[in-house]
Formats: C-alpha cells, sequence, structure tokens
C-alpha cells in the first residue's frame, strides 16, 4: 500500500481553495448573482451574511482576482477608525486596474467607531470612485440598520453542502492517496456541520493516521 501523497505543509483548505467563482461547491444563488456582477461591476457595498467555512471571505477573494481588483484586506482585530480612513484614502487614487475592492472581515465585530466612520463613506456624497466594498459575517446582531440599508446582503447558507462537500471529499483523497483506505467522508462532512474547511482539516488529520 502506498503512502498519501499530502503535501505538508500547506493544508488541503490552502491546496483546493477555489480561485474562481465557478471553483466553490455548493452556494448557487450566490456564485449566479456574483457571475453576473463581476460581468458588469459597479461601484457598490455588499454583506456576505453566512456560518463559519462556507467560503464568504474566499469568494470575496475570487471575485477580486476575477477582476483583477486592487485588494485591501482588513481583519476584524484590525478594524477600527484610523484603518478604515486609511483604505478611504488610498482607494481616492486611481487603482493599478479598473477597482478597488475592499474586504472587512467579521464586520460585526468592527469597533463601534470604525462602523460609524463606514456609515459615512457609504454615503453617494463621500463615496470613494471605483470601489467596491465586501464585508462578511456569521450574523447581523451587532451591524445598524443604517449600516444594512447601505449595503446588499447576500446569503451564504450550508444548507445543501453535504452531498457536495462528500463528492469533494472523495476526489481529492482519490487524487492525493487513492491507495490508502478510504475514510468516512459522509461522517466527516456531519461532523464539520457543513463547514467546507473543517471538513477538509479533519480529512488531512485522517491522512495523517494512515
Amino acid at each position: 500500500m502506498s503512502t498519501p501523497s499530502f503535501a505538508f505543509p500547506q493544508s488541503l483548505a490552502d491546496k483546493y481553495r477555489p480561485r474562481t467563482i465557478a471553483d466553490f461547491v455548493g452556494l448557487e444563488k450566490p456564485k449566479k448573482i456574483l457571475r453576473k456582477f463581476a460581468a458588469n461591476p459597479y461601484p457598490s457595498a455588499w454583506l456576505f451574511v453566512g456560518p463559519p467555512g462556507v467560503g464568504k471571505t474566499t469568494m470575496a477573494l475570487a471575485l477580486a482576482e476575477t477582476l483583477s481588483a486592487e485588494l485591501h484586506h482588513i481583519p476584524s482585530q484590525q478594524c477600527n477608525a484610523s484603518a478604515v480612513e486609511d483604505v478611504i484614502r488610498q482607494c481616492w487614487y486611481i487603482p493599478r486596474s479598473g477597482f478597488h475592492l475592499v474586504l472587512v472581515d467579521e464586520a460585526d465585530r468592527m469597533s463601534n467607531a470604525a462602523q460609524l466612520q463606514f456609515l459615512s463613506k457609504l454615503d453617494a456624497t463621500a463615496y470613494p470612485p471605483q470601489t467596491i466594498f465586501i464585508f462578511t459575517c456569521n450574523a447581523i446582531d451587532g451591524l445598524e440598520p443604517r449600516f444594512l440599508s447601505r449595503t446588499r446582503q447576500l446569503e451564504f447558507s450550508s444548507y445543501g453542502l453535504a452531498s457536495e462537500t462528500i463528492a469533494l471529499l472523495q476526489t481529492i483523497w482519490q487524487r492525493e492517496a487513492s491507495d490508502a483506505p478510504t475514510p468516512a467522508f459522509a461522517q466527516i462532512v456531519k461532523q464539520s456541520r457543513n463547514n467546507v474547511r473543517d471538513a477538509l482539516m479533519s480529512l488531512e488529520t485522517e491522512s495523517l493516521a494512515v
């Protein structure tokens, strides 16, 4: 029996991260909407809402890659008023390609000052040119109605992902460790609660047990 050929230290989640909108497991409605948007992009603000691990941030990165946009990524821990002001200032410069894309992870955890800063910047009178904002969050409870009204909400649901995630794990295992004993793919997906990232991490752990 051959030894699995998983290429560590690169994780499976990194190795098999979708690079294009079409590469994602499930998420048919977000993919349809964003494919059309990518074909005819315009300055706008989006809020990707859904549970962890379904691909919200990765989808934003794939959109940025599709548009060849100049990416400005603000992690949740760093999203304060100063960071917002700095990135907005950069967006007033002409981008190297057609658009700036500002990605704010876990927007529901940004500081109150940062949220207020975005409120003014997302108004039409202060909106930076050629800029697309994408905010991600698990839930909208921590976001003000005024903020929500300035974004286009797009739901990322884990519903219906099980069968496609199982198929993805089977494909990866066949590619990486075809002669190794087959793990219980359905159980891995169930225990991950349809979190694709967690399922890939579990599959990686299974490979180390072979």
